[in-house]
């Protein structure tokens, strides 16, 4: 009799194990990208990236797939949820019957302080950049810029800050790091520079105004595989951070747009094109900066 119920124990406790998730299993990964498309394998002029433009379509359909590359490689690293931001021109790029079933896509602009970084937030545990280019006056970059073209130059505490600089310090400000950045050589080096060890895929290389670009599928192979390896070395990563309070320092390409931003409360004029604006909190200063978006 202690036997058949010792052997019951056993069984009931190998279907109650069998039952329930493994570590692996009950470990949630959420993951965050952004994407932008200047930094597309195959884009290499402002009409591949402008709705009126005749090839717009192709492009927006290989930012797509770019997208889905990264999804795949952050999947068949664990991720269970992923969210994607379309952060570029009109924020309506993404073709979303062609975007990978199972993950979020968030469209269109909002207004809020946030931009290319909606939907962040501290749930999340690593980014990814997709299509990303570098600051504006960067060398041998594919159409480099910083956000609307309206900036010359962004500083954040002292430092010069390309979109992805920027979009850093606000996931960092939720403490979640950036392990990832897909684009050209030259927003690669930026990166670098500024996030440290972080995995880049580099799709295409600047010259001058051309590009010696990969085959999009020969992209779509090297993200996929870039995003798992990153994800895989999670742990090495850490927030892009400042220690408060945060100065933005914005130098406009026009006057007017620097005399519109020194309206804004608080905000000190430097010179005839710069505007600086300091507080202890990141999201007020990110307030200051819709001026230059």
């Amino acid at each position: 009799m202690l036997k058949k119920g010792f052997m019951l124990m056993v069984v009931m406790g190998m279907v109650l194990a069998a039952a329930m998730p493994s570590a692996a299993q009950q470990k949630k990964l959420k993951v965050f990208i952004s994407v932008d498309m200047e930094g597309v394998s195959g884009v290499i002029n402002w009409e591949d990236v402008s709705r009126t433009g005749k090839d717009y379509g192709l492009f927006r359909k290989l930012m797509t797939l770019e997208t889905n590359a990264a999804i795949r490689g952050a999947q068949a690293a664990g991720a269970t949820e992923i969210v994607v931001r379309d952060s570029h021109g009109s924020a309506r790029n993404i073709l979303p019957d062609l975007l990978s079933q199972g993950v979020k896509l968030i469209r269109d602009w909002s207004g809020g302080p946030l931009g290319m970084m909606e939907g962040i937030d501290k749930s999340f545990d690593a980014v990814i950049y997709v299509g990303y280019h570098a600051q504006a006056g960067t060398a041998d970059a594919v159409l480099e810029h910083t956000y609307t073209g309206a900036v010359f130059d962004l500083k954040l505490n002292g430092k010069l800050m390309p979109e992805a600089g920027l979009n850093a310090a606000i996931a960092g400000y939720y403490g979640v790091p950036v392990i990832m950045v897909a684009g050209d050589s030259a927003i690669a080096k930026q990166a670098k520079e500024l996030l440290g060890d972080v995995e880049c895929a580099v799709v295409k290389e600047g010259i001058g105004n051309a590009a010696i670009m990969l085959h999009p599928e020969e992209a779509y192979t090297l993200i996929e595989d870039t995003a798992k390896k990153a994800l895989q070395r999670l742990g090495d990563f850490k927030p892009y951070r400042f220690s408060p309070p945060y100065t933005m320092e914005i130098t406009f390409k026009e006057e007017s747009m620097a005399y519109r931003a020194s309206l804004f409360p608080g905000a000190r004029r430097i010179d005839d094109r710069t505007v600086s604006y300091t507080h202890n909190d990141l999201m007020e200063v990110l307030k200051f900066w819709t001026l230059g978006r």
